[in-house]
């Protein structure tokens, strides 16, 4: 009797560790399904607002990083907002026939050209602030401030996880399923 209760034990916590993992693996599926979705309606919204201030998706970038640096090259565009130079190039072009942007050339290197923001575009920046607070408050309805800052705070984790090493995070996994 002693062997078949120790048998009939471990087939019951493999049945135990086996529901531990499918519930797992569901609830990380939900968890990444939601996620994306929850992003693809947050830049939905957002790229309505922006509209409104008369920009496409992703230029708000281009104008923010402009209003805190201005002057930068394509080059330094592209490499600090995680884009290839000849999307970057393609949009300067699109927002400078806009009238957001203008290119000049350095004046103390003649081979390298720096983006600006024109009038136009230094008079966006408020509107897209207002565009993301909208954007943001609409997200976050019916949360409390400590739950917005407990978001952040696991979205930061979740980001870094993602940007960690391999082994790293199939550690954490194992851990999580055992």
């Amino acid at each position: 009797m002693a062997k078949k209760d120790k048998s009939e034990k471990k087939k019951k916590s493999g049945k135990l560790k086996t529901a531990a993992k499918d519930d797992m693996l569901l609830a990380h599926g939900d968890l990444g399904m939601a996620m994306t979705q929850a992003a693809r309606s947050f830049r939905t919204v957002q790229t309505r607002k922006l509209a409104q201030c008369g920009l496409y998706a992703g230029q708000e970038g281009v104008v923010l990083l402009l209003a805190s640096e201005n002057g930068l090259t394509t080059g330094h565009l592209a490499q600090k907002l995680g884009v290839k130079a000849p999307t970057m190039t393609r949009t300067i072009g699109r927002m400078e026939a806009q009238g957001f942007l203008e290119r000049k050339g350095s004046d103390t290197d003649a081979r390298l050209t720096k983006v600006y923001l024109t009038p136009m575009g230094q008079a966006t920046v408020e509107r897209i602030f207002a565009a993301n607070e909208a954007v943001v408050g609409q997200a976050t309805h019916g949360m409390s401030g400590k739950d917005v800052k407990q978001l952040l705070k696991l979205l930061a984790l979740m980001d870094r996880n993602l940007h960690g090493s391999g082994a790293e995070i199939e550690e954490n996994i194992e851990e999580h399923i055992e």
